[in-house]
């Protein structure tokens, strides 16, 4: 039998995931034209951002399919290949769906190294064979039951044009085939987000409009001891994935200042999100005070704190040049006290980072698109890749270079050189990246009515010139923002070259050069650090 690999993922599955990502669930009532939105960090110190791709394809019946770990590469088996799957762009298909992730971990003892299904093949896998949120959940059930659960616990992110959904799920032990999950719709008008913690707790039993869940994800919890008590009364993360000091600070923490940024009141729970009131547990989902465009989603998943009381670029780590990058590990010893550095959203090793948009107001063909970007989510650029495409754009395509491998046509490694290099003069390059960064986004932001009406015009006429005509547009995007970040690293490298600030001088080969050295702060703290050390013997210097 002629057997079928799931080639456009292996590259990523060598280079493996970390539990470090962030969600943010965006419902239509929720957001200001209607559209539902999932973002997704992926990072990892080892993965390399690019863009997925499956277009729709037919196979005959008796074809098989390798399963391959996304975390290892590892070949965990082979299963039946379907007879049509849809065409899927990075996270999200043809039909609008898509689905996210972040890892809990959870319970160690019920990680199942015998089964075949990981979360990176029930993420993808879903999205070529469902066709909405509902079909999802029912699909990933399903392969759970019939190969198994090999991965850690895990949070999805499910959502289509209409609806958004959490789903949450955790193996039961070498001997116990399938999962214990749950799954449960976030109300219409809320936002709900997950970042490495489990955070359902009770849920209805009997509502099956918004919620499902595994036959025996509560009697199974009582046959290992998870809990005692009323069905009722049982919640999920509280039997598989208890919390802890770290669970919050570093997990929670990501999920309360994305709440904090959209909805009014979310102070009362900063001791909880700071690790030092477990009880006081942050709800699920909360409403904005205002409804949330999608670039208002893309800003929210650019944050390091800022302007509360765990601002990274306020404390001592932040340096001369106030960098709210900490480099790992997380924490450190000093004698035999353990210490910690904050753990963002935004990070120098994401791979990868999307907002997913689904328009239930155009057809699935025009209403899709994915907006993606590589590296740090600060310092990206989320470009709009319409999910009806039959191509995506090279610079951005699986096999473009690898993470040991430099490719000059890389969008991951050229917007590596900017991040990278920013974070060694922070302060002042951030100025120059993101005005470029905002002229590109609200650009495409800006062209994309255009687009949609001349999308809909071909739609008429035949919905094949109009998916030709989302791909090129989305084509000549991912160019444009190759190109013009290209452009951005060389100006940047010429212009804070050897820790000048240099300046053009019109008429002159000759720029200006500013020196502005590393701030008051900084030589105040080094003159405590040092005391005469470094004191001058007289107030001149030439040099």
């Amino acid at each position: 039998m002629k057997k079928i690999l799931l080639s456009l993922m292996i590259l990523s599955f060598l280079y493996g995931t970390s539990q470090a990502c962030t969600n943010f669930l965006v419902t239509k009532g929720a957001s200001t034209d209607g559209s539902t939105f999932i973002t997704y960090t992926a990072d990892s110190h080892t993965l390399y951002g690019e863009l997925y791709f499956w277009p729709a394809a037919n196979y005959p019946i008796g074809t098989m399919l390798d399963v391959i770990e996304w975390d290892s590469g590892r070949l965990l088996g082979q299963i039946p290949q379907v007879p049509h799957t849809y065409n899927v762009v990075g996270n999200m298909n043809e039909f609008q769906l898509c689905v996210g992730e972040t890892t809990y971990g959870g319970r160690p003892e019920l990680v199942d190294t015998t089964a075949k299904m990981d979360y990176g093949s029930l993420i993808y896998l879903s999205l070529q064979r469902a066709r909405n949120s509902r079909e999802a959940i029912k699909v990933i059930a399903q392969l759970v039951e019939e190969y198994g659960y090999v991965s850690e616990g895990e949070s999805f992110s499910i959502s289509d044009p209409n609806e958004v959904w959490i789903m949450e799920m955790i193996g039961k032990g070498v001997g116990n085939k399938g999962a214990a999950w749950v799954a449960v719709r976030v109300p219409d008008g809320y936002v709900s987000g997950h970042a490495n913690q489990s955070r359902i707790t009770t849920f209805p039993l009997n509502d099956t409009m918004n919620c499902y869940y595994s036959k025996d994800v509560i009697s199974f919890a009582k046959s290992k001891g998870y809990f005692k008590g009323k069905d009722e009364d049982f919640s999920f993360c509280d039997a598989y994935a208890p919390l802890d000091f770290e669970g919050a600070r570093f997990c929670e923490a990501r999920v309360w200042s994305l709440f904090n940024k959209v909805s009014s009141g979310m102070g009362k729970y900063l001791d909880y999100a700071k690790g030092e009131n477990l009880k006081n547990k942050m709800p699920l989902w909360v409403k904005p005070t205002n409804k949330l465009s999608v670039y208002d989603v893309m800003n929210a998943m650019r944050d390091h704190f800022e302007g509360t009381a765990l601002d990274m670029t306020k404390d001592w780590g932040a340096g001369a040049y106030t960098c709210p990058v900490r480099w790992r590990p997380l924490t450190f010893k000093v004698g035999d006290k353990k210490y910690f550095n904050e753990r963002a959203i935004s990070t120098q090793q994401t791979g990868f980072s999307f907002v997913s948009q689904s328009r239930s107001s155009l057809p699935d063909e025009i209403g899709g698109i994915f907006w993606f970007g590589v590296d740090d989510n600060f310092t990206t650029v989320y470009s709009p890749i319409y999910t009806s495409s039959t191509k995506v754009p090279p610079n951005f395509a699986v096999g473009n270079g690898d993470m040991m491998v430099f490719s000059d046509t890389s969008a991951f490694w050229i917007f590596n050189q900017v991040s990278n290099f920013a974070y060694t003069r922070y302060k002042d390059m951030i100025k120059d990246i993101q005005p470029v960064q905002k002229d590109l986004e609200q650009g495409y932001l800006n062209s994309i009515a255009e687009v949609d009406k001349n999308a809909m015009e071909l739609y008429v006429q035949d919905p094949q010139k109009a998916k030709d005509y989302l791909t090129e547009y989305s084509l000549t995007v991912g160019k444009n923002t190759f190109n013009r970040w290209k452009q951005l690293y060389g100006a940047l490298f010429t212009k804070y070259m050897d820790g000048n600030i240099k300046f053009p001088v019109e008429g002159s080969r000759v720029p200006k050069v500013s020196q502005p050295g590393y701030g008051e702060d900084w030589y105040k703290q080094l003159v405590k650090e040092t005391g005469e050390r470094f004191k001058a013997k007289d107030e001149s210097s030439h040099y």
